[in-house]
């Protein structure tokens, strides 16, 4: 009996080792890559004292508890009584990538600073120079006067697989050199307002301080900039993201030269293609970019890309999502060719185009305001026309109707809602009340038909099913 639990014993112990022999060991690319991981603190000053304190309620941090909310509004408000302008601190991190003292980090670590100091790991500080930023991609280059510094080796993003080990380095809450380690999550992420970026995703414990830290590979190399976390709290949830190194040293080398980035155009709003939509354009399966919207002077409506023209290749990448073409497209370089596959009502169709310039801005549509009801028709949706001044309002010159009101059924399942206006149904044009009337009346039975819409200044596609 004694033998077997010995024997029991050593099986356990032996395969304990065996798992730990297969967990990697950091220690080395920490005590080699941590010195070129710097600290980086901005302060920006408060604007001069005036008569009259401001009257706006001061903002909570993020991550307070909502059962403390109460208290930190009244500790605020306190605060307030006496107002003197203060100066406005935060903290960041950021990583050398020469031995000449660039140092890159984010943009929102370093956005409307007065004064940069970084830290060094050998407890040294520099006030460095914003050489330029990119808020798009989150890209910021700093320079500090020092030579012969530690710095970091870049690696290739796109060699990355999803389930490697990586690390990041950086100053979660202003805590110096703190490590953490996990796996890549996924790969090419789009996320809200980053549409130039194919964010990396890891499991990797991110927190407010280690935005513009670098990600390691197992090589010791960096292969992003941590930038986001998703979080409900403000802390980490389990999910990070980070800028590929190969987007980023595309604005690095932008920013040496003119010290601004710019990002190639093609001028289209897009949208995925769903399982529905794919039915009403009679494709195999849902993938590309569905072209919601042309804009007016774009490199798109000079090449004749029509609304509805479903994006599936671009250069002969293949676009699976929405989210695959923009980054493709910003880091094309301005003025050059590029060619697009297009399906086009059930063809393919090969075009060719010349890359713009991201303009700073493109214009958003207004509201739109309701009028008086009309009868339901067979989607189960009131329209009306548009009045000159909404017209004038949306921007529009021409087409589409007002929906007024939506019943339940099929169109508000499809998501239709009350101030949509709705441009086409199907590849028709939508003039008037009078046309989308007519026009809904010769929709076929139990068959999904694309619907575009426009909605809070946005173009949206959705799939209808008309039923019986």
């Amino acid at each position: 009996m004694l033998k077997n639990v010995k024997w029991y014993f050593f099986l356990i112990v032996l395969f304990t080792q065996s798992v730990l022999a297969q967990l990697p060991d950091f220690t080395e690319m920490v005590k080699t890559n941590g010195v070129a991981v710097v600290n980086i603190s901005t302060t920006q000053k408060a604007l001069p004292e005036t008569e009259n304190a401001p009257e706006e309620e001061q903002p909570l941090p993020e991550g307070i508890p909502p059962e403390l909310e109460e208290f930190f509004k009244r500790f605020l408000n306190e605060q307030g009584d006496g107002y003197a302008p203060k100066d406005t601190t935060s903290l960041g991190s950021g990583f050398i990538i020469s031995a000449d003292g660039y140092i890159l980090t984010n943009h929102h670590v370093v956005k409307d600073a007065d004064e940069i100091v970084v830290k060094f790991s050998d407890r040294r500080e520099l006030t460095a120079k914003l050489i330029g930023s990119d808020a798009r991609t989150d890209v910021a280059l700093l320079k500090v006067e020092a030579k012969d510094l530690p710095a970091v080796a870049i690696g290739e993003p796109n060699k990355l697989q999803v389930g490697e080990w990586v690390l990041a380095i950086g100053s979660p809450f202003g805590f110096e050199q703190s490590v953490t380690a996990g796996i890549v999550s996924a790969k090419g992420r789009s996320l809200p307002g980053g549409n130039y970026v194919p964010f990396i995703q890891t499991d990797v414990a991110i927190n407010p301080g280690n935005s513009g830290g670098p990600l390691f590979n197992m090589e010791g190399k960096v292969v992003g900039i941590n930038s986001q976390i998703y979080s409900r709290t403000g802390g980490f949830m389990g999910l990070s993201f980070s800028i590929p190194m190969d987007v980023v040293m595309n604005v690095v080398d932008q920013i040496k030269v003119t010290g601004k980035a710019a990002h190639g155009w093609l001028g289209v709003q897009i949208q995925d293609v769903t399982r529905e939509l794919a039915e009403s354009f009679g494709m195999k399966k849902p993938q590309g970019a569905l072209i919601s919207k042309v804009l007016p002077g774009s490199p798109a409506e000079q090449a004749e890309l029509q609304i509805g023209d479903i994006i599936t290749e671009f250069n002969g990448q293949s676009i699976e999502s929405s989210g695959d073409l923009p980054p493709m497209v910003g880091i094309t370089p301005i003025n050059d060719k590029a060619t697009l596959k297009i399906i086009r009502q059930g063809e393919i169709k090969t075009i060719d185009f010349k890359v713009g310039l991201l303009p700073d801005e493109i214009n958003t549509l207004a509201d739109a305001k309701t009028a008086p009801k009309l009868p339901h028709n067979r989607l189960g949706v009131n329209v009306i026309d548009l009045t000159d001044a909404q017209r004038e309002a949306l921007q529009m010159t021409k087409n589409g109707v007002l929906v007024q009101d939506v019943a339940k059924g099929t169109a508000q399942s499809a998501g239709i809602q009350r101030g949509d206006v709705i441009l086409r149904i199907q590849n028709n044009i939508i003039r008037d009340a009078a046309d989308f009337e007519k026009i809904v009346k010769k929709l076929p039975t139990g068959k999904s038909v694309a619907v575009l819409i426009q909605r809070q200044g946005n173009p949206i596609f959705l799939a209808i099913k008309v039923d019986k």
